[in-house]
């Protein structure tokens, strides 16, 4: 290992000394001192009240949903908790569902990280937290006995810890750029790159369009579909000028190629329900070439109370999660960026060119376990692309001690988000 690596390896053990890795096990429910009711309610301020219900609806629909959705209560939670001050790009949403294919730069499908909404700078074991406890989380959803999914649990960490280690020895750029290898050997991947394969705009064309006397539009399918007409798809249009901005040279020709033609609002996902959320449908070299771009709000981050000291200013919140994916991500969508219109912030990509992703909640064990194993290794890069390996590896060591306290708190809170799960739904009666 090189000197400056032994270096930052050293400085992290120290670490150690003000913040025990056991201290990271610990939970207690009654550290809160906010009703996570209120807190929920509180980051849906702002959002179409007319989709509130549907929002309730799917958290409600299981354990893991409630987790998923409950993202503003954990980062609550997790400001009260001892926490290292070794920094890094956050997920921010590190869950076992928000990972997936998408079709990279150089046309080849990536599988990596891919929600990055409440992304922003903070404490690299925080997205370790919300990983694990969502493991144990889906796993139980999918009917995996509890050992199964404490073994996934350990695999995610004994992965992450692994390949921290070996990062934390490279050259910094051979560390940017490492492949994870494992992906086609892995079932469960392997069913979603097939799948991204098929999944091309024209392949989307078919499922959210229609051909009409005035040319293709968007069909209504309600209430995750409708179209968008008169003043409200021209302002959603003129916004396209300012994306055109963020993004690349060679990318703003591209882009000055397609003709959007249609406009609708989509509803998606459990969290996100009730932000805004437009699609728009453009042509380029004729009918048979698509182009589907996804124009998501996008509000601070729900970490962003408790981590001011960390937050790098953007103007623009969807510049901010533009900043997150390409800090953690190997590659990103060519088509990323973001926008700005009527006092809100917007990130815009493609909304599905060769874009898929698993239901890990059908998983069995293996399938859990095996899976687990690669979300290790690629949140594992992104934190080594966006923080400092040696650090982190240098605070984790070598033996278990940090694995076995990320698993004692994931499973206490596993334990509490069913409790707030079961609250939840009682509120809802």
């Amino acid at each position: 290992m090189k000197k400056d690596a032994t270096r930052a390896v050293q400085r992290g053990a120290q670490h150690r000394k003000s913040v025990a890795r056991t201290e990271l096990g610990h939970w207690d429910a009654a550290q809160r001192t906010a009703d996570p009711r209120k807190l929920l309610a509180k980051a849906t301020r702002g959002r179409v009240a007319a989709l509130i219900p549907l929002k309730n609806e799917r958290m409600a629909a299981s354990a893991f949903a409630f987790f998923r959705g409950a993202a503003p209560i954990m980062a609550f939670d997790l400001s009260l908790a001892p926490h290292t001050p070794i920094i890094c790009q956050l997920c921010g949403d590190a869950h076992v569902q928000n990972l997936g294919a998408y079709e990279g730069d150089d046309g080849r499908l990536i599988f990596d990280i891919n929600d990055f909404d409440e992304t922003i700078r903070g404490p690299f074991e925080w997205d370790i937290k919300r990983m694990t406890t969502s493991i144990l989380l889906a796993g139980d959803d999918a009917g995996v006995h509890k050992t199964g999914c404490h073994g996934a649990a350990d695999i995610f960490l004994a992965s992450y810890c692994s390949l921290m280690e070996q990062l934390a020895r490279l050259p910094v750029l051979e560390a940017a750029r490492f492949q994870v290898h494992r992906l086609h050997a892995v079932s469960s991947i392997s069913e979603i790159l097939r799948k991204a394969e098929r999944s091309t705009p024209l392949h989307t064309r078919e499922h959210l369009t229609e051909e009409t006397a005035r040319g293709r539009v968007f069909r209504n399918l309600p209430p995750v579909l409708h179209r968008v007409k008169g003043e409200r798809k021209r302002v959603v249009l003129a916004s396209l000028r300012r994306y055109r901005e963020s993004l690349q040279p060679e990318r703003q020709h591209f882009l000055a190629r397609y003709k959007p033609l249609d406009v609708a609002f989509k509803v998606v996902g459990t969290g996100s329900v009730g932000m805004r959320d437009y699609v728009v449908y453009m042509e380029g070299n004729g009918a048979d070439d698509p182009l589907f771009l996804q124009i998501k709000e996008e509000t601070s981050s729900v970490y962003s109370p408790y981590l001011s000291a960390n937050v790098i200013k953007t103007p623009n919140h969807g510049q901010r999660v533009v900043n997150g994916h390409r800090a953690m991500q190997l590659q990103s969508d060519p088509m990323l960026g973001y926008t700005r219109f009527e006092g809100r912030d917007y990130l815009v990509r493609q909304l599905n060119d060769h874009k898929a992703t698993l239901d890990v909640t059908h998983l069995d064990e293996a399938g859990l376990q095996q899976y687990a194993e690669v979300c290790g290794e690629l949140l594992a890069r992104g934190h080594a692309r966006s923080g400092d390996p040696g650090l982190i590896q240098g605070y984790i060591g070598k033996g278990r001690r940090f694995r076995e306290a990320m698993l004692e708190f994931a499973h206490a809170y596993a334990t509490q988000s069913r409790d707030d799960w079961e609250k939840f739904r009682a509120g809802l009666a």
